[in-house]
């Protein structure tokens, strides 16, 4: 959530090449705490939670599994975009993203933001057993 956050503060028209390295950066981050959050959902899914049947027989587990993976499809396009703007910048070093393309990026951005905020609530309403 915090590199969403940074990444939604970042982001604006006419950013330069330090903004687009910032971005680019956090983007790392963000994919990895993804990997992270995913690695630890499947050890608590299979591993140490409450038991596959538990979590398979809940429609909110599946509503939350749903999301968790629109955000990672939805995440691939500022990702694609961030690594282009880089490689402009570093051919160009006057090169400044455009209003149209940092408008574009943070709806994306916001997108995510709210499905991410949406899958903790979910999270808990599956450990509470909850339809």
């Amino acid at each position: 959530m915090g590199a969403l956050i940074t990444q939604h503060l970042v982001v604006k028209p006419s950013m330069g090449s330090t903004a687009i390295k910032t971005v680019g950066t956090v983007d790392i981050i963000f994919g990895i705490a993804a990997a992270v959050v995913l690695a630890t959902g499947l050890l608590r899914w299979f591993v140490y939670g409450k038991g596959s049947d538990f979590y398979l027989a809940n429609p909110m587990f599946h509503i939350k599994i749903t999301l968790f993976f629109v955000v990672a499809i939805i995440s691939i396009f500022p990702t694609l975009r961030i690594l282009k703007w880089r490689r402009q910048s570093k051919q160009d070093n006057a090169f400044e993203v455009s209003s149209k393309d940092a408008k574009r990026l943070l709806m994306f951005i916001r997108i995510e933001l709210l499905i991410t905020v949406i899958i903790p609530l979910l999270a808990v309403m599956v450990s509470q057993g909850r339809h």
